[in-house]
């Protein structure tokens, strides 16, 4: 296991590489790593409720929806959840299916004054097979074998 100091280095560095907008951008076994080292740090899952019924959840992660299914409408209390229910101070991580509305969340957060806002990369499902465009076995939170629960 690496130090919560040298997890955040990478991240961060990520970050510098990407012209990210927020702190850095971790991996799904970093992400998890930080929530073993760092017990404030908070995990917020961006996906809809359906995704998390039909997909998986993640154990102690917030949820705070980006859109809303079916139609995929933008939630317009997003950054007004997300004050209510994190602390500015805390070392947040988003994740998502992929790592897109993750990126855009941790955006407003860095936005909205969260100084230690991280994207996790891949999201829960990661990329799709190129011959079944099934995801969940290439990359992302669930092939790397971290915790997760049936919706």
């Amino acid at each position: 296991m690496e130090s919560l100091n040298k997890i955040l280095q990478h991240a961060r560095q990520r970050a510098l590489e990407n012209g990210l907008p927020y702190a850095g951008a971790l991996t799904p076994g970093e992400a998890h790593e930080i929530l073993q080292l760092a017990p404030s740090a908070r995990l917020v899952d961006v996906r809809s409720r359906a995704e998390l019924e039909l997909v998986g959840r993640i154990p102690q992660a917030v949820h705070i929806e980006w859109a809303f299914y079916p139609g995929w409408v933008p939630n317009p209390d997003f950054a007004s959840y997300l004050n209510m229910q994190i602390d500015k101070e805390a070392l947040v991580m988003f994740i998502c299916r992929t790592g897109g509305r993750s990126n855009n969340a941790a955006t407003v957060a860095a936005a909205e004054g969260f100084a230690e806002a991280y994207n996790v990369l891949e999201g829960f499902e990661g990329a799709a097979e190129p011959a079944t465009m099934q995801r969940g076995g290439i990359n992302g939170w669930k092939a790397a074998g971290l915790p997760w629960t049936h919706g």
